[in-house]
C-alpha cells in the first residue's frame, strides 16, 4: 500500500497503535520504521538522528511478528541470545539479560525448552522477550496477537500493556482490531487509503471522531446522511434524507447547505420518559429486540425504513416489547455531523 504525505511524531515511552483495515498503509509504515521498506521521500528520525538507509539490524529496533518467528531448532535461551550475539555482547552479560527478560515475561524456568514445547501464548512471550532483551530504543509489533484465540488474546493485551508501563519502552503497534487498540494504546492513528484520518488518545477517537470513516471504523455507529440547514456555534441542524431533523455537534466548521453524515453511538440513545425534553426526541415502534448477554439491542425504524440500533441494559429494556411504541432520543452533544 502506498503511504501518502505521512507526518508522524511518536513520543518517548509512548504506546502508539496504527489501526486500520487491510491495505490501509499501517504495516507499510511499520516496515519503513523497521528498515524493511525505504521511503521514496522524506526522513525517518530516531532520537533526533536520521536512520534512512541504515539496515534493520543496526537501527536498535526490536520487532515482534504475528507468527513469532522463533528459531525452532533453538531453545528459548538460545533464541533470546541470538540478538545479543549479533551485537557482540559478552557471555556473562547475555546470561544476565536472558534471565531478566524471561523473568519480565514470567517465563523463568523455560530457558531450555524449544518453541514446539510451548503454547501459543508462551511463544508470544518469548518473541516479546527477544525483542526486548537487547534493550532497544523502539519496539515495533506487527499484529502480534492475531494468531491467538480470543481469551488468550485478551489476556496478552493486558500483559503487554502492563509490561510497557513497567519498562517505559516506546512501542509502535499495528493491528486491525479496534478493541485491541482501545485497550492498549496511549494514542491511536487511524489509517485509511494510505493516510492518517485521525490521531488521538482512545477516548478522544471514540467519543469525538473527526471523520465519517473513523466513526464507522471504531465502535458501533448509527449513520444517516443529511444536509445542514442551520448553524449555531458548535451545533448545527441537520435535515436527514428521510425527513427527520436532528441537532448535532460539529467537529469542523460547516455552512448551511453542506452535506454531512450524522453519527450517533447506540449507547448514547435514551429510551422511555427520560427521552422527553432532549434536543432530539422521536417516537417509533420496536421492530426487534436482540439478547446479547450483558445487554440487549433494540432495533426500530428511524428516518425511513432503516433501523436505528440502540444499546440498553436489561433493566432499562425491561418494559420494552416488540411492536410497542417508544419514545427515544439523545442530546445534541452526543451525536456528530461529520
Amino acid at each position: 500500500m502506498v503511504v501518502k504525505s505521512l507526518n508522524l511524531d511518536v513520543a518517548n515511552r509512548e504506546f502508539l497503535t496504527l489501526l486500520g483495515p487491510s491495505g490501509s498503509g499501517k504495516t507499510t509504515t511499520l516496515m519503513m520504521l523497521a528498515g524493511f521498506e525505504d521511503p521514496t521521500s522524506g526522513e525517518i528520525r530516531l532520537r533526533g538522528r536520521s536512520i534512512n538507509g541504515i539496515p534493520p539490524y543496526k537501527r536498535g529496533v526490536g520487532m515482534v511478528f504475528q507468527n513469532y518467528s522463533l528459531f525452532p531448532h533453538m531453545t528459548v535461551a538460545e533464541n533470546l541470545a541470538f540478538p545479543l550475539q549479533a551485537r557482540r555482547i559478552d557471555k556473562a552479560e547475555q546470561t544476565t539479560r536472558i534471565r531478566k527478560a524471561l523473568d519480565m515475561v514470567k517465563l523463568d524456568g523455560f530457558a531450555e525448552r524449544r518453541p514446539n514445547q510451548l503454547s501459543g501464548g508462551q511463544q508470544q512471550r518469548v518473541a516479546l522477550a527477544r525483542a526486548l532483551v537487547f534493550e532497544p530504543e523502539l519496539v515495533l509489533m506487527d499484529e502480534p496477537l492475531g494468531a491467538l484465540d480470543k481469551q488468550l488474546r485478551d489476556h496478552m493485551q493486558i500483559e503487554i500493556k502492563h509490561l510497557h508501563e513497567r519498562l517505559g519502552v516506546t512501542v509502535v503497534y499495528v493491528t486491525h482490531d479496534q478493541s485491541e487498540a482501545l485497550v492498549m494504546s496511549d494514542r491511536i492513528a487511524i489509517f485509511n487509503e494510505g493516510r492518517i484520518q485521525q490521531i488521538a488518545p482512545p477516548a478522544e477517537i471514540y467519543q469525538n471522531p473527526q471523520t465519517d470513516f473513523v466513526a464507522q471504523f471504531i465502535g458501533e455507529n448509527n449513520r444517516r446522511e443529511g444536509k445542514v440547514t442551520a448553524v449555531d456555534g458548535e451545533l448545527c441542524q441537520l435535515a436527514l434524507k428521510g425527513g427527520a431533523v436532528v441537532k448535532a455537534s460539529i467537529p469542523k466548521p460547516v455552512g448551511a447547505g453542506e452535506s454531512r453524515v450524522l453519527s450517533v453511538r447506540p449507547e448514547m440513545i435514551v429510551v422511555g420518559p427520560d427521552a422527553q425534553g432532549l434536543a432530539n426526541c422521536y417516537e417509533s415502534k420496536v421492530r426487534e429486540i436482540i439478547y446479547l448477554g450483558d445487554h440487549v439491542r433494540v432495533l426500530l425504524p428511524f428516518d425511513g425504513v432503516d433501523d436505528l440500533s440502540i444499546k440498553l441494559t436489561h433493566r432499562r429494556a425491561a418494559n420494552i416489547a416488540v411492536g410497542g411504541t417508544v419514545q427515544f432520543g439523545w442530546k445534541a452533544e452526543d451525536c456528530r455531523a461529520l
